[in-house]
């Protein structure tokens, strides 16, 4: 049986379920955080150790010391279960990551090529997202400015994505929502537009805007440009919102080169507070791969 409705079937025989944090068998519903620094798992991350259920998943993730998630898809779930979701993250203390914001144009330009269609047709997927959020209690969501266009200057096309950026933020600023731009590397997605740390502090300094950071994924940046730590520190004031995976392979931590024992602890000494999204596969299959990936978290950590 699902924790889940164990918990439910547990409280209607008890008659209620508390209301201060305490589940009707004395557990806490809230657990003391595993880990210093403010992980995330993604939706799907733990399905064999929890079941297909995001909500059973969900409740997996909170007994496990985790304090958020996140979903790329969040967007696109029906909104019943959008609002079953957030009433779980209430109930459990999980805060909400990053979702995606619109369509993403992987093999076309949009943003970068200035056609107003396309930006009209971004901001309404902006519009969209507010609602999203509000529903979910997140506050980032997830922008990649899509595919370069291969007939304008690069200079041309970074005036197109900052006015496209300029704009959202203005729809963003009143609601207390930032959208987080994701550079990605050049070998899993080729001929984007958006690639770099600098290039992406560059143009959250022209957007000048609270709603508009910089998500680094420091999966992208080790194969973009690596210099991991100097990029951080560099890109520092822009940045809201870390992800996380290991090169090659893109699974959890300790599986690859990058040492995340020292990259976690200079965060932390920067006094990060914020969300690391994990986003990432995992190394070994079934529930023992996935205790794996916690125990990795675990390992890199910093210490007391």
């Amino acid at each position: 049986m699902k924790r889940r409705y164990f918990i439910e079937r547990t409280a209607l025989a008890a008659g209620t379920l508390s209301l201060t944090g305490f589940s009707v068998l004395g557990r806490n519903l809230v657990p003391t955080p595993s880990f210093r620094l403010n992980y995330a798992p993604h939706i799907g991350m733990f399905r064999e150790s929890a079941g297909d259920d995001p909500l059973d998943q969900l409740h997996f993730m909170a007994d496990e010391g985790f304090r958020a998630f996140e979903d790329n898809g969040m967007a696109d779930r029906p909104v019943q279960e959008q609002e079953a979701m957030a009433s779980v993250m209430k109930e459990r203390g999980l805060q909400m990551g990053v979702f995606v914001a619109h369509k993403i144009y992987w093999n076309s330009a949009n943003l970068a090529s200035g056609d107003d269609e396309k930006r009209e047709e971004f901001l309404s997927q902006i519009r969209n997202a507010v609602e999203v959020a509000q529903r979910v209690g997140a506050r980032w969501m997830t922008v990649v400015p899509g595919h370069r266009d291969t007939r304008l200057e690069m200079g041309y096309q970074t005036a197109h994505v900052i006015e496209s950026l300029k704009r959202a933020s203005e729809i963003l600023e009143p609601h207390n929502l930032t959208m987080v731009l994701e550079p990605l590397n050049f070998r899993d997605h080729p001929g984007l537009f958006l690639t770099q740390s600098p290039q992406a502090y560059e143009i959250c300094k022209a957007v000048a805007s609270p709603s508009c950071k910089i998500l680094f994924d420091i999966y992208h940046q080790q194969i973009q440009e690596g210099n991991l730590i100097p990029n951080i520190e560099a890109c520092w004031d822009e940045i809201a919102y870390f992800q996380i995976g290991d090169n090659p392979g893109r699974k959890e931590p300790t599986t690859g080169e990058i040492n995340y024992a020292n990259v976690l602890e200079f965060i932390r000494s920067k006094g990060y507070t914020g969300i690391l999204g994990m986003e990432h596969g995992n190394s070994q299959p079934g529930a023992a791969g996935e205790r794996a990936v916690i125990d990795a978290y675990k390992q890199v950590d910093p210490k007391p």
